[in-house]
């Protein structure tokens, strides 16, 4: 067991959504210094992640607001709170977005990223171990954290089952974006839609998610990688991550699949758009072959009740529908092993951020990120 470093309560700068509809509010708060089994990091960046957006439109359930937003990030552990047994005062982290406790009956099975103790503690936005919380703004009053973590400050408190150590040479900017995006995107390939050798694979839409499954898709071996997005960009991008064929619409690639896929359809379909949509999900199915496995990575919107998919195919051709959270990835094995990729060249990180910016400017971030002119945007904070 570590030593216990206490510091005081201390005051440090954070974006903090008080409401739907609203501008992220950039704030000094009040942060409490850690409790048992949480620790103090001094964040160096943060990934803006299209989840937030559903934060600020409503159409994604959450922590209560006042929110600090922000669920992929790294930084630097300045302080432990009292039996912290995993990290240390200067260890470089990645904070992941599914806290693993590591002992409940989904972390003893391998499933980590749908942990039942983090996973239950998600929509309170408290701390996992107390259910009280750490961030208060200058008034007093208690804010919330996206995923348990708030990565849009420059210093948060978190249980030590969010944290990772990662090394300390490898740049912090780049390991931020282990947080969330690249695990997804990476894992929705390999892990959810288990791409084997050979099989001719589709990701619609190329964003922080879709780019890491068409990097993942080359790499597990698909001789056919198909990006789909309507931002001509973001094709770009995606050819330069390994896509072999892009298309602007999934009609578009309906159409060439005599081509590409000699007649028999995409074996992996990996929705990756930055807002799920029924009727995508549809034409997302008729691109499938037969036994095709279509992944479902972006998050609906909750009030969507119902999808418009051809049920006869779920039967006549074996097509099978699979959710996937953190591309059903485990933050303790695949963040540090997604990083050794990157330090041998496997795996790109540095091309996948398009735009970085100060904390201040996080609202220039999200309007970017609404008008599609970023793979993924990264809040930096030196």
């Amino acid at each position: 067991m570590w030593r216990t470093v206490y510091v005081a309560c201390m005051q440090t700068t954070a974006a903090v959504l008080r409401a739907h509809h609203q501008p992220w509010s950039v704030e000094e708060i009040e942060l409490d210094p850690p409790g048992p089994h949480e620790v103090l990091v001094e964040l160096a960046a943060s990934g803006i992640c299209h989840t937030q957006e559903h934060f600020v439109t409503g159409d994604l359930g959450g922590p209560p607001m006042p929110m600090i937003g922000g669920h992929e990030g790294a930084g630097v552990i300045t302080a432990v709170g009292q039996s912290v047994v995993s990290v240390q005062p200067g260890d470089h982290v990645v904070l992941g977005f599914i806290p693993a406790c590591g002992r409940c009956p989904s972390c003893a099975t391998g499933h980590s990223n749908v942990c039942d103790v983090g996973g239950a503690a998600l929509g309170t936005g408290r701390q996992m171990a107390d259910g009280t919380a750490r961030h208060h703004d200058l008034a007093g009053n208690d804010i919330s954290l996206d995923c348990l973590i708030g990565t849009f400050a420059h210093h948060t408190v978190v249980n030590e089952a969010s944290a990772v150590k990662i090394d300390a040479d490898i740049p912090l900017r780049s390991a931020a974006l282990l947080g969330c995006g690249v695990v997804t995107g990476w894992g929705s390939a390999v892990y959810a839609a288990d791409i084997s050798p050979g099989d001719f694979v589709a990701v619609v839409g190329v964003g922080g998610i879709g780019a890491n499954a068409v990097q993942g898709a080359r790499y597990a071996g698909a001789r056919v990688v198909a990006a789909i997005d309507p931002v001509e960009f973001k094709r770009e991008k995606a050819e330069h991550f390994g896509a072999t064929h892009s298309f602007d619409s999934m009609s578009a690639a309906m159409e060439a699949l005599g081509e590409v896929t000699f007649e028999r359809g995409f074996d992996k379909v990996i929705m990756a758009m930055g807002v799920g949509d029924g009727d995508a999900l549809g034409e997302a199915f008729h691109l499938a072959g037969k036994r095709g496995r279509i992944v479902v990575t972006n998050m609906h919107p909750s009030a969507e009740q119902s999808l418009a998919i051809p049920a006869s195919l779920l039967t006549l051709f074996e097509k099978r529908l699979v959710g996937s959270l953190f591309g059903s990835g485990n933050i303790r094995k695949d963040i540090p092993q997604l990083l050794e990729l990157y330090t041998q060249g496997q795996l790109d990180l540095d091309e996948v951020v398009t735009r970085t910016y100060p904390l201040e400017d996080v609202n220039q971030g999200f309007e970017d990120l609404r008008e599609n002119r970023n793979v993924r945007g990264l809040l930096v904070y030196d």
